[in-house]
């Protein structure tokens, strides 16, 4: 019988369960495209997508915020790739010297959470693990996230 984990999870505190270890986390708008792709080779292959896929499809595609049909699936793979590496390699140094980071859920969850006009605030409560960060590092995070966006869209 499997041991029961001790672990107390709390994504406001960043702790997880072992099963969040050393594992790439996607946001919707990965997994949109990732699906979209998925999907149009099934077409090809005159196969039918089944009732699970196209729900997931259809959530992820209603809260994918960063998407614009007019673009390649390569072009929005390489931006959503390239924000997630900057969100995963971003580093702040606090006063007394420790090296904060952004967790793989924080990466992915402000991916998914911010919009174009999200406020330091905003993206505080929706994620409240942010609020170790000094405000600055939120706003350079949510300037970062809001640049791409715009590409993304434009």
């Amino acid at each position: 019988m499997a041991e029961a984990s001790s672990t107390v999870e709390n994504a406001a505190e960043r702790q997880f369960g072992p099963e969040f270890d050393d594992i790439h986390i996607l946001s919707n708008a990965q997994v949109a495209v990732i699906l979209q792709v998925s999907a149009r080779s099934a077409v090809n292959r005159d196969e039918e997508l089944n009732e699970v896929y196209r729900k997931t499809q259809k959530y992820v595609e209603r809260f994918n915020t960063m998407t614009n049909p007019e673009k390649e699936n390569q072009e929005l793979v390489e931006e959503l790739d390239n924000l997630q590496d900057a969100l995963a390699s971003f580093r702040k140094e606090t006063d007394d010297g420790e090296e904060l980071e952004l967790h793989s859920f924080e990466v992915s969850a402000l991916m998914n959470l911010v919009v174009t006009d999200t406020s330091v605030e905003e993206a505080i409560a929706l994620i409240p693990s942010l609020s170790r960060l000094p405000e600055a590092a939120i706003d350079e995070i949510l300037d970062l996230i809001k640049s791409t966006m715009i590409r993304i869209v434009s």
